[in-house]
């Protein structure tokens, strides 16, 4: 056991924010992304109205709607499959069941696939709409990271992507249920005896670990199981939530309405380098989800490439030229 964990505050948030009926439920996930939408429509739209974005206040609704659909879920959850699944299903698992692409309802969705994803839907709208790929792009990345913002506090709240073990000295660490998945069997097995001890009838009912963190919520003595059990981590969604969301938001509006005549491409360029240096810092207390690319996350090995996409997007700012869809 460790003893000073039980300082520790252990995380028991559910992540059902509203049961309706016959076993539907509205998640905090899906309203995280229902609030980025809305409040990326609504900051688009004013910059619109003030002259700052390409176009007009009255399309800001039908480009959000296409970039959610086309942008954000369709990208991020090829980007999940492509990134995440394959190197464990294989192509032929994918070839066996190709409609898991589509089973957002699953889980599991890739920011970078996202990001990628709104490259090319801003790229075929561009075109489709004759304005400049760069300035639609720079409306967009201003505002994306509301999006972020609140799909890494729905994070938190799931107790999914949680740090890695912070120690006793981070007084604001947290213990994560679902990070005994990450323990040796011999520990999971004592957790389940003391559970057992605790609470008999909660942890017969129990079938997974899953299922067992999901009791733990509703019996405190799971939870103080856990807690005596378990490592405190890092909640590193928090600091992604804080980085990559409200200080990346914070810094590209300044830009955006600091500098109304700042050139094409400028803010999208920005988003590209900060998005990936927060990611890769903030990797740094994050377990990591995959097997590691050459010692580093998968998470900061895509973020590398990020970066060549700012220098191109900055060097074109620079050079003031606008490219005519």
């Amino acid at each position: 056991m460790v003893g000073p964990v039980l300082l520790m505050w252990v995380h028991h948030l559910d992540p059902v924010a509203l049961p309706l009926f016959g076993g539907l439920v509205i998640r905090w996930y899906g309203l995280a992304y229902l609030l980025g939408f809305l409040c990326g429509f609504l900051l688009l739209r004013q910059l619109a109205r003030r002259g700052l974005w390409v176009l007009k206040p009255g399309q800001t609704g039908d480009f959000m709607a296409a970039a959610a659909l086309f942008g954000v879920f369709l990208g991020g959850r090829i980007g999940y499959v492509l990134f995440y699944q394959l190197p464990e299903i294989g192509w032929g698992g994918l070839l066996r069941d190709p409609l898991m692409v589509l089973r957002v309802w699953e889980g599991g969705m890739a920011s970078h696939g996202g990001i990628a994803g709104l490259l090319v839907f801003t790229w075929v709208y561009a075109r489709r709409h004759r304005v400049t790929w760069t300035g639609l792009g720079d409306g967009l990345c201003v505002v994306a990271p509301v999006g972020l913002l609140f799909g890494r506090l729905a994070n938190f709240i799931n107790g999914e992507l949680y740090g890695r073990v912070a120690g006793d000295k981070v007084p604001w660490a947290v213990v994560f249920p679902e990070s005994l998945r990450e323990e040796s069997q011999d520990v999971q097995r004592a957790v389940w005896e003391a559970c057992s001890a605790a609470e008999p009838q909660a942890t017969a009912a129990a079938e997974s670990i899953g299922s067992l963190v999901a009791a733990a919520r509703d019996h405190p003595e799971l939870s103080r199981v856990f807690g005596s059990f378990l490592p405190p981590r890092h909640p590193s969604q928090l600091y992604e939530a804080f980085t990559e969301g409200a200080l990346l938001l914070a810094i590209l509006w300044w830009v955006r309405t600091r500098f109304p005549k700042a050139p094409d491409g400028l803010c999208t360029g920005l988003f590209f380098a900060l998005y990936a240096l927060f990611r890769i810092v903030c990797e740094q207390f994050r377990e990591p989800d995959a097997p590691l690319v050459g010692g580093i996350t998968k998470g900061q090995f895509f973020s590398l490439f990020m970066f060549l996409f700012a220098a191109g997007f900055l060097l074109h700012a620079w050079r003031g030229r606008p490219v005519r869809a």
